[in-house]
């Protein structure tokens, strides 16, 4: 009673002070009479984890009259001269269909070398702000032209490796997981450069790029627990298979043996320690102020490239699962999935008697006066709980179950032993679409392709959205004649046109099919074989569906 009734007046206070910032932001904001146009490029999609953080920051910071838009460069997946010239090419026709911009926000390395090379062309006497990059030399360097500013992405690996010495006394390596991306390579070089202050240990790494899925499962195991392991980026392996952030994390917390650090903040609370991080939500309200304040008419060259934002961030269970000392950590160290002991369950009934009577008085007081109040608060509370936990797995576009649900539900099926099908789902030449048509037209395929999937849900199937033009549903079944019947009902939601633009077009699908235990023992290798199949699909001509380890069927 005591706990419930503090925690309500506290949310009164609480709401009572946020009232209060919201108006000064307010205030602030109308004084400042900002409006103005800004870009934001990001070197990703926005799939990545950190790129939501980082938009989530400069929205933060960004007053209410400013226009923002989005661009991503996706080079996590595709990055060779062809994309980056579509890219190009798409941008230079959008800019010139809209008012100019005021600044350009540019997330990453990728982003920061596209906009030099085609500043010309697109971005003449536009102040760039950069953020997330990690070449400090490239970027001090371009931050000598006085319209370009940022801050660039420090990542702490000597206070990372000092704090796994800490944690684990007895390590003699440090193992970095790179890749060979732009990212990657900077990386490296920062990684490689700390070994000269670490004589008495050991560096090497292991570079998804050069190894399968399998071996990178191997080299993941093999690492010993006499090493310190840091996550750095994982984008694809030597076979092309590429990894969200998700999945690399999920491969290696399934395979190593001892926890892994990481230096960015994003997904620490799903299977990482955790360490010194770059806070991407801070580097992007620091890049929306610079942005403001040149707005307001301050000359960019005097603000100086500043370095990025640092915390200590650990996951509370990884510390506990591999029995590492709390007190270890530094002060200010912000703890993810915290497990209450019991002074902190129970801290209300230990506290000396005085106060605690006194301060059941005055709560039983306010209860007897103001019961109706609560109660109708409480029901408010509950509701938006339920409002915030529905939101959080589904996705904000098409209304389907996301990504975290479609693992969730996965995971329930799978460990309960059920034989089920999964069938993913790909819009073929879905960038052409966005290319063509607009990404309001994109977006309008991604939600009739959903409503047509919501039409065949039943108690049997159950459509998600996966990642962009990506789809996939669980069929709690694996007998063939109902996946066959699955499969071609699948593939006649494409038959009918979709309206795009206001007009009727051919939309087609590619459809990989996978089943359990048949195809795959564990979730994730059954994805994998969903999207091998998927692929074998686009190989062959697309607009088709097939089967792992089978064959498709005529269109």
């Amino acid at each position: 009673m005591i706990k419930r009734w503090k925690a309500v007046l506290w949310f009164i206070v609480g709401v009572l002070f946020m009232a209060a910032g919201i108006r000064a932001v307010q205030v602030r904001a109308v004084g400042a009479d900002v409006k103005g146009r800004v870009l934001f490029i990001s070197s990703y999609s926005y799939a990545w984890d950190a790129v939501q953080i980082q938009i989530e920051g400069i929205k933060a910071g960004m007053g209410p009259e400013v226009v923002l838009d989005y661009e991503f460069m996706d080079t996590k997946r595709v990055s060779d001269e062809v994309s980056e010239r579509q890219f190009y090419e798409g941008l230079a026709y959008r800019m010139s269909k809209v008012e100019p911009y005021d600044v350009v926000i540019l997330g990453d390395d990728a982003a920061l070398l596209f906009a030099v090379k085609y500043r010309a062309e697109l971005f003449q006497g536009i102040p760039l702000v950069f953020e997330g990059v990690n070449n400090e030399e490239l970027a001090l360097e371009l931050a000598k032209d006085p319209l370009i500013t940022g801050v660039v992405e420090q990542l702490s690996l000597e206070k990372n490796i000092d704090f796994g010495r800490k944690l684990f006394p007895d390590a003699k390596k440090v193992v970095a997981i790179l890749d060979n991306s732009i990212t990657g390579q900077a990386d490296r070089g920062s990684f490689y450069a700390c070994a000269e202050k670490f004589p008495d240990m050991e560096f090497s790494e292991i570079n998804a790029s050069e190894l399968s899925g399998n071996e990178l499962r191997q080299q993941l195991g093999q690492v010993g627990e006499d090493s310190i392991l840091i996550y750095i980026i994982m984008t694809e392996d030597a076979n092309g298979k590429q990894y969200s952030d998700r999945e690399a994390i999920q491969m290696i917390v399934n395979n190593a043996r001892v926890p892994a650090m990481r230096m960015v903040e994003a997904s620490v609370g799903e299977g990482l320690l955790g360490g010194n991080m770059v806070s991407m939500y801070k580097s992007g309200e620091i890049v929306a102020d610079i942005s403001m304040k040149i707005m307001q008419g301050a000359d960019s060259s005097n603000i100086a490239v500043v370095d990025s934002p640092n915390v200590y961030c650990v996951d509370e269970r990884v510390m506990e699962k591999f029995d590492l000392d709390m007190s270890l950590l530094p002060e200010g160290t912000v703890i993810v999935n915290h497990q209450p002991d019991f002074w902190e369950r129970n801290r209300e009934v230990l506290i000396p008697g005085s106060i605690l009577v006194g301060a059941m008085l005055v709560i039983m007081a306010w209860v007897m006066f103001d019961n109706i109040r609560r109660r109708r608060l409480l029901e408010e509370l509950e509701q938006a709980r339920g409002i915030m936990e529905s939101a959080s797995l589904h996705d904000f576009l098409t209304g389907l179950p996301n990504r975290s649900k479609f693992m969730k539900d996965l995971e329930t099926v799978i460990g309960g032993k059920v034989p089920c099908t999964i069938f993913m789902l790909d819009i073929d030449d879905f960038k052409h679409i966005n290319d063509t048509y607009g990404h309001t037209a994109g977006d309008e395929a991604l939600k009739q392709l959903a409503e047509r999937l919501m039409g065949m849900q039943s108690q049997l199937l159950t459509p998600y959205r996966f990642a962009g033009d990506e789809f996939i549903m669980i069929l709690k079944s694996n007998q063939r004649k109902i996946v066959e019947k699955t499969a071609y009902q699948c593939r006649q939601i494409f038959t009918l046109p979709f309206c795009l633009a206001g007009e009727d077009r051919k939309v087609c699908g590619s459809i990989g099919i996978a089943s359990y235990p048949s195809d795959a023992a564990d979730i994730e290798q059954l994805i994998v074989c969903a999207d091998d199949a998927m692929y074998q699909v686009k190989k062959s001509g697309k607009n088709n569906f097939a089967f792992y380890g089978g064959t498709g069927q005529e269109a």
